[in-house]
């Protein structure tokens, strides 16, 4: 179990499709690689986010479960590798447009500067995540970190848009589950009834 558990075997699981990504696009002659490489390097930035914002949520729901636990324990790994693939995306973005004028152009469309706006979100949530400035920054880290949720507000409408609207299928299989739990979160802490003691 403490192999299964340790950080390092979470790193090389977490690392090694990006690993995969970054051999293809240095190694093929495809000049469409980039392109080819956007889709999934989005989905696993998005899917890390995703698994990293659950540890709460399941921790109310699965009180004792070691599970949710564990999760709440390593999520700081799985919100930085949501960033590595982030960066990954962005790069192969760039890549694939390959000039700066097109980029520019680009940058009035929603699902562009939705997504730029969400990975400059992910940079100081990344940069933070060390201990070193959870103790150093006190009790602004937790506020920082809340910027979690714009973030994934904003990734989940720029993946719709890439499609036009048109087909949002798979964003809402990643995504349904993450709004729903955190819908529970809200209702629990904030608008769920509570019985009031009666006084002596």
């Amino acid at each position: 179990m403490s192999i299964r558990l340790s950080p390092y075997w979470l790193w090389m699981v977490l690392t090694l499709p990006g690993a995969m990504f970054t051999y293809t696009l240095a190694t093929s002659s495809d000049p469409r690689i980039a392109h080819d490489l956007l889709h999934p390097s989005g989905e696993f930035a998005a899917r890390f986010m995703i698994i990293a914002m659950l540890a709460s949520p399941l921790m109310l729901i699965f009180k004792g479960w070691r599970g949710p636990q564990w999760l709440k324990k390593n999520r700081r790994y799985f919100g930085v590798a949501a960033f590595g693939y982030a960066a990954l995306h962005t790069l192969v973005y760039v890549i694939d447009v390959a000039t700066v004028d097109r980029i520019l152009a680009d940058l009035p469309k929603f699902y562009i500067w939705s997504g730029w706006i969400a990975f400059a979100i992910f940079i100081p949530l990344a940069v933070t995540s060390m201990d070193f400035f959870v103790r150093k920054m006190g009790p602004a880290w937790k506020s920082l970190q809340r910027w979690t949720y714009p973030a994934a507000v904003l990734t989940f409408l720029h993946w719709i848009a890439i499609h036009n609207w048109e087909s949002p299928g798979a964003a809402l299989v990643h995504f349904l589950p993450l709004f729903a739990l955190e819908a529970y979160r809200v209702w629990y802490w904030y608008l769920r009834p509570r019985t009031r003691s009666k006084p002596a």
